[in-house]
Formats: structure tokens, C-alpha cells, sequence
């Protein structure tokens, strides 16, 4: 069906999220597709990345490297690449998307606060003003 898959890769439970959108992904890929798990790391703001020393912020970034590897060795048998990006959320994954020529998206999506109701969350961002189909998961 999709021959280039994107996923949103949310690490805060684990994985778990990840891995179950990366099974369902599974069944939707071509063969010969590829899945590139994209995960975002939240720009902090200067002035107070100057109060956090730098090998914080590099074990930080050493730690979702491990995690999202781990993530794609467990999907045996499919081509997945791993993609990490810092800034904003929607416009990051939206930009990865289109590198990888994706021609799905798939993210998780959380029941909505009061917040998103002005502001909107990521999901709702990303089925606005992506260019492809997106798939959004429980």
C-alpha cells in the first residue's frame, strides 16, 4: 500500500506507542518500503539551555539514539531508518516526511486538554497541513 512510512516516535512510555504503530505499519508497507521512525527533541529555550551543561543535553540525545535503535533492531525483516530532529514537533516531523518522499504518516494521539482546544496539538497540526495521508492511533 505505502511505500515510504513515517512515523512519529513517541519514547515517553517506553516505546510502546512506537512499537505498536511500527506493527501496524508492517501491514501497510510494499515491499521493499521503508519505515523511518522520527522522534523530536523540544528546543529548549536559551536561557535555560546556558543553565544546562552540554553533556546533559548529549546524554540526552545519546539516549533517544539507543532507544530508537533498539526500536527499529525489534522490527525484523523492514527496511527502518531512525531520524532524530529538535524543534518543533509538527513542522519537524512534517519536514522529515518530506525527505523521505514519505506517502503516509502515522502518530499517536492522546486524549485532548483544555490547551489543545486553543493551540492544537501535534496530531491535529500534522492532519492539517501534511501533504500526504496521515494515520492517527490510540
Amino acid at each position: 500500500m505505502y511505500k515510504s512510512i513515517v512515523i512519529a516516535a513517541a519514547l515517553f512510555n517506553e516505546g510502546a506507542t512506537t512499537r505498536a504503530a511500527l506493527t501496524k505499519a508492517q501491514t501497510l508497507l510494499d515491499d521493499g518500503g521503508t519505515i523511518t521512525l522520527v522522534h523530536v527533541i523540544d528546543e529548549v529555550p536559551g536561557y535555560v539551555a546556558a543553565s544546562i551543561p552540554k553533556e546533559h543535553l548529549s546524554a540526552r540525545r545519546r539516549e533517544v539514539e539507543d532507544q530508537l535503535a533498539q526500536i527499529a533492531k525489534s522490527a525484523q525483516g523492514m527496511n527502518v531508518k531512525t531520524v532524530i530532529r529538535e524543534g518543533q514537533p509538527s513542522a519537524s516531523i512534517l519536514g522529515a516526511a518530506k525527505e523521505a518522499g514519505a506517502d503516509l504518516i502515522m502518530i499517536a494521539s492522546h486524549k485532548p486538554g483544555l490547551s489543545d482546544y486553543f493551540i492544537g496539538s501535534t496530531a491535529a497540526r500534522i492532519v492539517r497541513h501534511a501533504p500526504v495521508s496521515v494515520l492517527v492511533t490510540r
